[in-house]
């Protein structure tokens, strides 16, 4: 590949009335063919320092030269360019600082023994921070930022956990008081279902203190409801407590004897009224003792077990009817006094 190569010429040019050497654009001309490295030799020294104390002199004379950022080159000539290059006490502002003396040669001597690279790497070191440093802080700051955020993420984990905490307590704290609540509730119905149920039993003593069952030593023949083709209705309408003749029937309940007489299909009939308007009949008796208008008291006998009327045997038939005249079961109606049959 052709490459240019840079020749100067020697043109001078008064100035100050000093010669100054100003290389132009007819002094660079194209080399072609093969490139020829010349081997440095001890000119190459002076070269260097000439041309380093030319660049520490443009800076002086308010040039701007900046090595930062950019690694410093290192610049050599060949001995052919060399050879033609001025005298350094030749060149404006640059023959100032070298004087005659030994000291300036030893530290002219120390200039060109020290590569341009050198001189540019000191400018730079001086002015600019260090890549390292800004690296350092660049690091600092992300590891600062990392930090942050995961200590911003554990927080956050840790309001998150605590409110679960709080919910959770919160829920078994409820169910705790739904189920103590639920256990009250409980307890309060059992106490009110054994109050009813005293309340009952005391109501039911009561009543059976002021009544008393129609007969004792019996045996139950026939429930209310029966159906059958002895019963003119189709079914029994009472109920029956199979018992020897003469055995006394008793008043349930205190109450005024409505009437007592023959009463057909029932045989001798005693019907009790009692203060609620509800009638007691007892039927197929072998005798009364009573009389209608007449007040009897609970167990009070007001007749004897018979077998008149319609009857395969000698037996009390009860039968119970509401005010209204609606025949009910005796043995419920006798339960609901507080009387077992």
């Amino acid at each position: 590949m052709p490459t240019t190569e840079w020749v100067p010429t020697a043109e001078w040019i008064a100035s100050d009335g000093a010669e100054e050497w100003n290389p132009t654009e007819e002094s660079v001309r194209p080399v072609r063919g093969r490139h020829r490295v010349v081997k440095q030799r001890g000119g190459l020294a002076r070269s260097s320092t000439v041309l380093g104390v030319g660049v520490i002199a443009a800076v002086g004379a308010g040039g701007i030269a900046t090595a930062q950022d950019k690694p410093a080159v290192s610049i050599s000539l060949p001995d052919t360019i060399a050879d033609n290059l001025p005298d350094a006490e030749s060149l404006p502002g640059v023959g100032s600082l070298i004087s005659g003396d030994g000291s300036d040669e030893q530290g002219a001597d120390d200039a060109a023994g020290a590569p341009l690279t050198a001189m540019s790497l000191a400018t730079t070191t001086d002015t600019a921070e260090p890549v390292s440093a800004q690296q350092g802080t660049a690091g600092e700051a992300l590891r600062a930022r990392i930090l942050q955020q995961a200590e911003q993420q554990q927080a956050k984990v840790e309001a998150e956990a605590r409110a679960a905490a709080e919910k959770a307590a919160a829920e078994s704290a409820a169910a705790e008081a739904k189920k103590q609540q639920t256990e009250a509730e409980a307890k309060a119905a059992e106490v009110q279902r054994k109050a009813e149920e005293a309340a009952e039993a005391a109501r039911l003593a009561e009543l059976a203190a002021s009544y008393s069952l129609p007969t004792s030593s019996y045996t139950l023949t026939s429930t209310f409801g029966e159906a059958g083709s002895m019963w003119s209705s189709g079914y029994h309408t009472g109920l029956d407590f199979a018992a020897p003749t003469g055995t006394p029937a008793k008043a349930v309940h205190g109450g005024t004897v409505k009437s007592a007489g023959w009463s057909g299909a029932y045989g001798y009939r005693v019907v009790l009224e009692l203060e609620d308007g509800s009638e007691v009949w007892y039927c197929h008796l072998s005798s009364m003792t009573v009389g209608a208008g007449q007040e009897v008291g609970t167990g009070d006998t007001i007749g004897r077990v018979g077998a008149t009327g319609n009857v395969t045997g000698p037996h009390l038939h009860l039968e119970v009817h509401t005010p209204s005249g609606e025949g009910v079961d005796p043995a419920a109606w006798l339960r609901d006094k507080g009387l077992s049959v």
